[in-house]
């Protein structure tokens, strides 16, 4: 069914699609996770995306075509924070009790990690190693550059959209503070 851009789908269209499909997606995730709450959430997740960018569906098919890729990438979303959490962790425990930061300092830590690895995913993949090389792996741009195959002005390049992109997090932190969560700061495009 071809619906103009500018027609958004009706309430009705979006509490059929949920009450069609909602079982079946939630049945879904709990085989591929192994876990009904997990489930429940990642299936109430795809909905509330669905409520916020609104899409027909000509038949039954191609919508949970769409449900299971669109879960498919919520799943995905979730192990990757799950492991970052984890590791998060395993740092935590290995050290000194006596030295173990504030619960709210950790969960500012994890949600900086959270957003890092989002931040680090958007950009090209080697853009993306080069900082996490000459940042965490305390390497010169010299020794990125033989790494990653590339010229140390490559390796340069890198590093700049990264840090450009760090400065796009705190600007949007440092904005949402200022106004209360409801500002939108638009995203920082870059060239690979």
């Amino acid at each position: 069914m071809s619906i103009p851009e500018d027609v958004s789908p009706s309430i009705e269209h979006l509490e059929h699609l949920y009450s069609d499909h909602h079982d079946w997606l939630q049945g879904w995730l709990r085989r591929r996770l192994g876990n009904a709450a997990d489930a429940a959430d990642l299936a109430h997740d795809a909905f509330l995306r669905l409520l916020t960018t609104p899409r027909y569906f000509s038949s039954a098919p191609e919508a949970r075509t769409y449900l299971r890729t669109m879960a498919n990438g919520l799943c995905v979303d979730l192990w990757r924070r799950r492991s970052i959490e984890q590791a998060w962790l395993d740092a935590l425990a290995a050290r000194p009790e006596a030295m173990a930061p504030s619960p709210e300092h950790q969960a500012i830590v994890l949600e900086a990690l959270l957003e890092i690895d989002t931040m680090l995913r958007s950009l090209p993949p080697k853009a993306a190693c080069a900082f996490m090389l000459a940042v965490a792996g305390d390497m010169t741009h010299k020794e990125v550059a033989k790494e990653l195959g590339v010229s140390t002005r490559t390796v340069t390049t890198y590093i700049a959209q990264c840090m450009l992109h760090c400065l796009y997090l705190e600007a949007r932190q440092v904005a949402e503070e200022l106004s209360g969560g409801d500002t939108h700061v638009t995203s920082v495009s870059t060239a690979s």
